[in-house]
């Protein structure tokens, strides 16, 4: 795989955009960055994943999933070897980003939510 294949299967998802943060490419839904090819000239892309999840890819594939090195990592950001991936893996790994993102995304919006108004009682 190569950043032509990751920006082809992310913006392939429904709801996906493509953007930029920092002058990287990045992979929005929701308006929310679940994917970036911010470390492209290395042979990464990039995605955002719990800690469980980073744990699962990097231990089942880690020819191709390692975190992101500091804190990112530590959050759960993970580089995916473009070059040692293989297509259903990357899509894969966005879908799994992707879904990640659409859940926090409606955690956070339904926080912000305004409780319901008291409504007025009538006097009589």
């Amino acid at each position: 795989m190569n950043t032509g294949d990751f920006r082809r299967i992310a913006l392939s998802l429904p709801g996906t955009q493509e953007s930029s943060h920092m002058g990287k490419p990045d992979f929005r839904v929701g308006g929310k960055i679940f994917a970036t090819l911010a470390s492209a000239e290395h042979g990464y892309g990039n995605v955002m994943l719990t800690l469980e999840q980073q744990t699962t890819f990097v231990e089942e594939l880690p020819e191709v999933f390692l975190p992101i090195a500091g804190g990112w990592g530590r959050m759960g950001m993970t580089h995916i070897r473009l070059a040692a991936a293989k297509e259903d893996v990357l899509a894969g790994a966005l879908r799994t980003a992707r879904k990640l993102r659409l859940e926090k995304n409606d955690r956070a919006g339904r926080k912000k939510r305004p409780k319901n108004a008291k409504t007025e009682r009538k006097k009589h």
